[in-house]
């Protein structure tokens, strides 16, 4: 029973990842193996720090979320603009600007659902879980003026989520070939669960001080299919912007007005009926 489940995992992988490539205009190019080793190991290494240049940054996020019903028309909104940094230990420190009431009733979300937005960090590539990735190359595409390698991503064993808390990123990354940072992604968490499904998300990037690539658009339109039969048509957009070196001394990690409920969540869940 737990090769065939081991089993499923792997093809439900692979039929996600070829979803990934309708409407690509990817180049089909040889590279040698050597010089594929190379690119990856640069653009991970470059994952890794811009992450921690990430924590001299202050910036503005606008994050909205809402399901839609029959027709295309919206059922349920949360949206939350917020001023982002860190503090000089490395945590969030959010203050919120705009957080109307939520109108979700199908799922709910929190400040936590924000931050780890469809299951994997915007930078889609953990640095700590880059040795249990396989990369696969496919090809080159040329998008606006940047020519991009583009890499097939998905993890060498799927986590045990009765034993791991741990999530990986499934989808295709696309490469600047001649600064080897990654500019965009696509792609989904793995594993799910009966309470906790993600939806595909489609990351771009902007290019910062000349020298670093951090999130600039977020966006996912997507089905979650949850164990209970309830299927949720998700919109998410999240916008970042204003990014300036800066950061706070104060310790706060976030602020909820008065009547919302802080409890964190692992992902957008379903509500009980």
């Amino acid at each position: 029973m737990k090769k065939i489940a081991i089993l499923f995992s792997l093809l439900c992988i692979l039929s996600v990842v070829s979803a990934f490539g309708q409407g690509s205009n990817i180049v089909k190019t040889d590279l040698p193996k050597a010089e594929v080793d190379r690119i990856v190991k640069t653009f991970t290494g470059n994952e890794a720090a811009f992450r921690e240049a990430l924590t001299n940054y202050v910036f503005n996020r606008s994050a909205t979320v809402q399901t839609i019903g029959m027709g295309g028309q919206v059922t349920g909104t949360y949206r939350r603009d917020s001023f982002m940094t860190f503090t000089g230990d490395g945590q969030r420190f959010e203050r919120i600007n705009y957080f109307p009431v939520p109108t979700l009733t199908e799922i709910s979300v929190t400040p936590e659902d924000l931050e780890d937005l469809g299951g994997v960090n915007p930078f889609a590539l953990e640095p700590r879980a880059i040795d249990q990735y396989n990369f696969t190359y496919l090809g080159k595409e040329k998008i606006d003026d940047l020519n991009l390698y583009v890499f097939e991503v998905a993890p060498k064993v799927i986590p045990d989520p009765k034993k791991s808390k741990l999530r990986l990123f499934v989808g295709r990354i696309w490469v600047d070939d001649r600064d080897l940072m990654i500019v965009k992604s696509k792609g989904k968490a793995v594993p799910e669960d009966k309470n906790n499904k993600y939806p595909v998300v489609e990351t771009w990037r902007t290019n910062v001080d000349g020298k670093y690539w951090f999130p600039a658009y977020t966006a996912a339109d997507d089905h979650l299919e949850f164990n209970n039969g309830l299927v949720v048509h998700l919109r998410m957009k999240v916008k970042y912007d204003d990014y300036k070196l800066g950061r706070t001394d104060v310790t706060i990690v976030s602020e909820e007005p008065a009547g919302n409920d802080p409890k964190p969540a692992a992902s957008p869940t379903p509500k009980k009926p």
